[in-house]
């Protein structure tokens, strides 16, 4: 018998409006090319600290191994449900209010499942994270874009966010800080979109995975705003702040209704986070600020670098406020910023990520990591210097 099937008739029809990841793509595009200085990965340079090592290697070596909690462990989720208390003043009850996910990514991913009918819109603000456009069209919802721009520090606009509400509006996804553009929004300024929420019956998906790298300025989790704690899934980890990418464990922290909710996924398609991980998360709490605050410090050191030296060589950078990103200007070239990026990759080895790929208000810019040593910086500045005077 003749086997004439085609297997691509199988996907479903969802996907074709997904492209892939346009940050994975330039990662490919690295691989194949020796002497690259690399500013376009979003993970720290740092290893993760030896003591939050040694915890996990501690509890292989006594056979922790098995699976926890759908929830997670106990343990991981009173700790942070008082790193809230002590932080932001607010309780989060560790037994129907904290759930322990594989990433921010699985976190969004579940949040958004979990709330999105065939039809809801969901408002992104862009630039955005690659992953927010694409796990809403997942879900079977359509995303609604809000752009921001350089002219306000890419902070939400409020009356953009109403321009963008109809009677579909489910729910708006924040992220600040913010990836790619660092850009941090203060308590006055949220405090004008919470209202906005409460108006229009919102629910807010807040990405704060950047709350620890914020700087010059104190980090305003959304949940605390008035009235916003019963209307906001909070999504947080510890990948940036404590070095642990690879470990993939984090939160989320929500009204038990939806922590219970998103837990019927979660448990259905991941389980559970990885054991090792959640110990290795708890170390980090109990025990890992100092690491942290190092970190921060190193980066905020290597944010001004960064940014002065895009200024001083022609490309405009407005002064990121928190993250690891600088998002400077490459209007000034001519060039669209998937052409600056490929042809700085090819003519002089260093990797950023186009702007555009984070959506259409990110054309023109290029996403630049600080999560890179001195050295490497300082290397990618005088490339970069040299590519701009040979395009004149």
């Amino acid at each position: 018998m003749l086997n004439n099937c085609d297997p691509s008739r199988f996907l479903a029809s969802k996907l074709e409006n997904v492209p892939p990841s346009g940050i994975r793509r330039f990662f490919d595009l690295v691989s194949d090319i020796d002497d690259v200085v690399s500013l376009g990965v979003g993970e720290p340079d740092f290893h993760t600290p030896w003591h939050i090592r040694e915890a996990c290697i501690h509890a292989i070596e006594e056979g922790e191994t098995s699976y926890t909690s759908n929830f997670g462990l106990k343990e991981l989720r009173e700790e942070i449900s008082n790193l809230y208390l002590l932080r932001h003043s607010t309780h989060y009850n560790p037994e129907n209010e904290v759930l322990i996910t594989t990433g921010v990514s699985e976190a969004l991913d579940i949040a958004i499942r979990t709330i999105v009918n065939p039809g809801d819109e969901i408002i992104i603000v862009e630039p955005s994270y690659v992953a927010y456009t694409p796990s809403v069209i997942f879900s079977g919802g359509t995303p609604v874009p809000v752009k921001t721009h350089v002219e306000n520090n890419f902070k939400l606009v409020p009356e953009d966010l109403r321009s963008a509400i109809s009677d579909k509006t489910k729910a708006i996804i924040l992220n600040y800080p913010n990836n790619p553009t660092g850009a941090a929004m203060g308590k006055k300024e949220l405090e004008l979109i919470a209202d906005i929420v409460e108006e229009n019956d919102l629910l807010v998906i807040s990405d704060e995975i950047y709350e620890c790298l914020t700087y010059n300025k104190k980090h305003t989790c959304f949940a605390t705003l008035e009235g916003m704690k019963e209307r906001t899934i909070l999504l947080n980890g510890f990948s940036k702040a404590y070095s642990m990418t690879g470990f993939r464990v984090a939160y989320a922290l929500a009204p038990p209704e939806l922590i219970n909710a998103m837990m019927l996924i979660h448990q259905y398609t991941m389980l559970c986070a990885p054991t090792i991980a959640q110990i290795g998360a708890i170390e980090a709490l109990k025990y890992g600020n100092s690491s942290m605050d190092k970190m921060v410090r190193e980066y905020d050191r290597r944010r001004r670098l960064i940014v002065n030296g895009f200024n001083d060589i022609g490309l405009s950078c407005f002064e990121p406020e928190g993250a690891f990103y600088a998002f400077p200007s490459v209007r000034s070239t001519g060039l669209t910023s998937e052409h600056f990026a490929e042809k700085l990759l090819n003519e002089q080895k260093v990797a950023t990520v186009p702007g555009d790929v984070f959506g259409e208000s990110g054309e023109g810019f290029l996403r630049c990591s600080y999560a890179a040593s001195t050295e490497n910086i300082k290397i990618a500045l005088e490339r970069i210097e040299q590519f701009i005077s040979d395009l004149e």
